[in-house]
């Protein structure tokens, strides 16, 4: 019996990586010509590369939380969930906090704003079809195992 995973189309995952590429230059582009103080440049760059991170963790700890709810069994402690939630909402607020303060064109500011959003965006999206392909590959395996096993 031959078994079929549900695997993301080539298009799509070009897509995402595209998208992804775009993000990231986008962001770059805004940070590396950002006027004004190079400590403003620091804490925007640090800011971006915080909620980056953070949202790997939060897609990470979602996605492993969801799964062993439907198995009935906790991966990660309650503190560990106020650790990434906390994380990610302080990483966002505090971006979005030095993009506001900083005495810049608010051209500027949007420019800055709406990359930093995509970016976000994109990394959550990116982190699903890395994680679905890594599921799909397990699952494959698993099932070749299973097959050479019973093969025997």
């Amino acid at each position: 019996m031959q078994v079929t995973y549900q695997r993301d189309t080539r298009a799509w995952t070009m897509q995402v990586w595209v998208s992804f590429g775009v993000a990231v230059f986008l962001c770059a582009v805004g940070l590396a010509y950002l006027p004004g103080k190079d400590l403003d440049r620091a804490f925007m760059v640090m800011g971006y590369l915080f909620c980056l991170t953070n949202v790997f963790v939060l897609a990470k700890h979602v996605r492993d939380n969801e799964k062993s709810r439907l198995r009935g069994k906790a991966v990660d402690s309650p503190m560990f969930r106020y650790v990434v939630w906390g994380g990610f909402i302080l990483a966002m607020a505090l971006t979005g906090w030095g993009m506001l303060r900083m005495e810049i064109n608010d051209t500027y500011k949007a420019f800055l704003g709406v990359s930093w959003l995509y970016l976000i965006s994109s990394a959550f999206t990116l982190a699903k079809t890395l994680r679905d392909r890594h599921e799909a590959d397990l699952l494959e395996q698993r099932a070749e195992r299973q097959s050479e096993q019973r093969a025997q």
